[in-house]
Parts: C-alpha cells; structure tokens; sequence
C-alpha cells in the first residue's frame, strides 16, 4: 500500500511513518516545517518528504492519506483528499486498526514525563528480553529510531491527550485501548483545544473508562486533580505512585546530589537506582517505569540494571557540547512546571557553583496565547539569568510578565540574542535552552560561535 502522510515531521506522525515503513508499506509525506531530530530520522529510513501541503504532492493518489491533527479545512492538501474522495484515516486510528490489535498495549499518559517515561518502559522491557513495540513522542537515545513494532506481546505507546484529527475532537489516547495505563500527571495545557481543565479532565475520564477490569492504572497519590478524575469512575485493578510510603511504590532515602535513591513497594525496599538522570521528576519518571515494568513481568532487579544504564531521549537535557568549557544544552520544556522541573534538576546536578543561563521560546499555543504568563518568573527560580526570546505574533507582553525580575531579558532577535550570550558567558557556565521548536537553528549556531570563539 501506497501511505502518504500529512504533517509527517510531527514526532508523533513521524513516528507512524517508521512503522508503517516496517509493516511494509510504501510511505511519504507532506509538512511545512522540517527541522532536525525527526527529519533527519525519516531520512535516514528512506521516506521521502514533500515540502509544502500541495495537491501534487498526492498525485499519483496514494491508497490512503494519513492526516495529523495539525492539519485543518482550507489547506490545499486536506481538501484535495476530500476533493477527490481519497481514502484518508487519524494517525491514532490508524495505529490502533494497524498496529495495536492483539497487543497488551501500555500506555503511558500525562501532562508531563511521557515521553522519558515511555522510553524507559521500552529499555526496560528491550533489555529484559521481552521485544516489545514502540511509540515513542521525541527520538530516544540507545534505539534505533522512535518507534519498531518489536516482536513481543507488549506495546509501549506515548498516549497524548491532544485532539486527534480535524475530523475526531477525542483526545489521541483513547484510540490505544489500553490494558496497563500510567497517568503521571495532569495539569492545564492546550489552550487552543481546552477551555479549561475540566475538559481535559473529561478525556482523561474517558480514557480510564476503556481500561479493563484486569488491567492496571498507575497513577500519583495524593494528586487532587488525578484524584478527581479516579473519582468519576474507574473500573480496573489501580497502584499509587508517590514520595511518601503512604503510596504502593514510593521513593525511600536519596542521596543528597540525587545521584542514586531507594526505591520501595508497599513500603518495603526492592532495591536502589543510580540514575544517569537528574531531578525529582525523573526519579518519579524512574518509579512509574520500574512499576509499569513490574507489571509486565519484569522481576526488579532486572528493571533497576536496565534503568540505571537508561541513555536518555534527545532534547530532554541533552547536553550538545561544552565549547570554551561552556555547557550547552537543549530541553524541550515548554510549560512552567517542566521548564521548574528542568532547572531545578540542572542545578542540582551541577551544584551551587557554576552559573546557570536559562534561554528559553514561548511557542506552544498555550504559551503564546498567555495562559501561563504569571508563573513564568516563579517557574526559572534556579536560574542565575534567563533570556527570554520574543517571538512574532505572541498574544501578550512578554516584557510586562517577566520584566520586573532582574534576572530577566527579553530578546525579539536570535542574531541579537547570540550575540548577548557570547558577550556574558564564561568558562563553567550552564546554558539550558529550552523550546519545543527548532529555535531558528539557534542552539548550532551558539555552538560554532562558541568553538570559534575558543
């Protein structure tokens, strides 16, 4: 069969393409913003991109249309299929009907964590022998790419919470049918698709009304909004996840530096992890991993050796280089508690000492249109000097929100803001970038600043 897909550079369409690549389809696609990990990925497995949403991009027709959900009425592309009458599926129905049919398929949900903690259930589950399948929402370190349909009974998928198609307002998730779900949190975000979080609540509430009574939801203790949800209605075997012992699985001792931490269920010890990631996020990302694992059939011990040679993902504090001694890395954080979280676990993997310069781009829809503008300046606390970058079009004033904290500086250019970054950065700096974009190509572009400046 002949797949084209639109909005193929997305990490989560990129991804279907590298399946139904390996399902043995013949797969293209169209999108109008192309940038590194994903590009380069789908390069480098042979899938042809078509820059721009024209119709002859899909002529011949393909046998069917694959249409992300960044995709609307008026564009060339989507109405050339209804158009035509070309057979067009969501990426998530897609995924369901053509991948996830006979799978025990674990799904790993919430505002944030997924996507580290999904690639931590698939190392683990890969290093334990069991070949599970993939879907992974960014590009992990240590695989091959970000999604294989494996060979086992398990299929571990990043379950978002964004609407599904043009054509579908139902949150992706609760297309997976899941039999174990992990909610790591949920918080308020998408404001382009969510009036409040009532109405993410609600999708949340679907998606437990799909798991089956012999399944397994994991999910944070003591967690008011999650504990509203639970509350509507919730049919299948549950386990609590939290820092105290109060929960099923908990974090025991941690080192100071947070370097290695015990790990205990039902408040007995089942072994400790030295992590290779820092931050109390990623050791409740580390927790409802191994749970998750444990489930599976994974004994702890195997799960906490694989946990502790876990490799990471691109763009979740990656380091990219330290020229002239200069740390740079690159994060995807783009809500205020991720960008906290980011931060506070940089700073506690490096110290009190070094300084650390947070540069960071409001470009999700939600930061664009304000939403979280008042807990911007509280959310980068642990930073020493942040620049913060003005983009076009942004719904309110950045200045305004962030310009009483002396630490801040607002930047409308990114040849401007290397230019500030290489006049004020010294030997032992941290700088942290944080975008859920490419940035204008800025983090390559400091680099070779940098190194030329050695």
């Amino acid at each position: 069969m002949r797949i084209h897909i639109l909005g193929i550079c997305g990490t989560f369409m990129g991804s279907l393409a590298l399946l139904a690549r390996s399902l043995g389809h013949s797969v293209e696609g169209s999108d109008s913003a192309v940038y590194p990990p994903m590009s380069t990925q789908l390069a480098a497995a042979g899938i042809h991109l078509c820059d721009g949403y024209r119709a002859e991009h899909l002529q011949p027709h393909p046998d069917l249309v694959i249409i992300g959900n960044a995709m609307s009425r008026g564009n060339p592309a989507v109405e050339y299929v209804l158009d035509q009458g070309i057979d067009y599926i969501s990426g998530p129905a897609w995924l369901e009907q053509a991948v996830l049919r006979g799978r025990h398929v674990i799904a790993i949900a919430g505002t944030h964590g997924k996507t580290t903690t999904t690639s931590m259930v698939a190392w683990i589950l890969e290093r334990a022998g069991l070949a599970p399948g993939y879907l992974i929402g960014g590009v992990p370190l240590g695989f091959a790419g970000s999604a294989s349909l494996g060979q086992g009974a398990h299929f571990v998928v990043e379950a978002d919470e964004y609407d599904t198609a043009f054509f579908d307002k139902r949150s992706k998730f609760v297309h997976y049918r899941p039999r174990t779900l992990l909610i790591n949190n949920i918080e308020y975000d998408h404001a382009d698709i969510f009036p409040d979080l009532a109405a993410i609540e609600t999708q949340f509430h679907h998606l437990l009304r799909i798991v089956p009574s012999s399944g397994l939801i994991l999910h944070p203790g003591a967690d008011a909004t999650v504990d509203a949800v639970l509350a509507r209605g919730s049919w299948s075997r549950r386990q609590s996840l939290g820092m105290t012992a109060a929960q099923d699985w908990s974090i025991g001792a941690v080192a100071e530096d947070g370097s290695h931490f015990e790990i205990c269920f039902q408040g007995r010890s089942v072994g400790s992890l030295q992590s290779p990631l820092s931050g109390a996020h990623n050791r409740m990302n580390a927790l409802a991993a191994l749970a998750v694992a444990v489930d599976a059939g994974v004994a702890s011990d195997v799960a906490l050796a694989a946990l502790a040679s876990f490799p990471g993902v691109k763009r979740r504090l990656e380091l990219l280089g330290t020229p002239g001694g200069i740390a740079v890395y690159d994060d995807f954080a783009h809500h205020p508690t991720a960008i906290h979280a980011t931060l506070q676990g940089l700073r506690q993997k490096v110290g009190a000492g070094p300084r650390i310069i947070a540069v960071i781009e409001p470009r999700s829809n939600t930061m664009r249109m304000g939403v979280h503008q008042a807990s911007l300046s509280a959310a980068v606390a642990a930073a020493d000097h942040v620049f913060w970058y003005q983009p076009e079009h942004l719904a309110w004033d950045l200045g305004a929100s962030v310009g009483q904290d002396q630490r801040s500086e607002v930047v409308a250019s990114v040849d401007d803001l290397i230019d500030r970054l290489q006049a004020m950065l010294r030997r032992g700096d941290q700088v942290l970038i944080m975008s859920n974009g490419g940035f204008a190509g800025l983090h390559q572009r400091l680099l070779q600043r940098l190194s030329q400046a050695k």
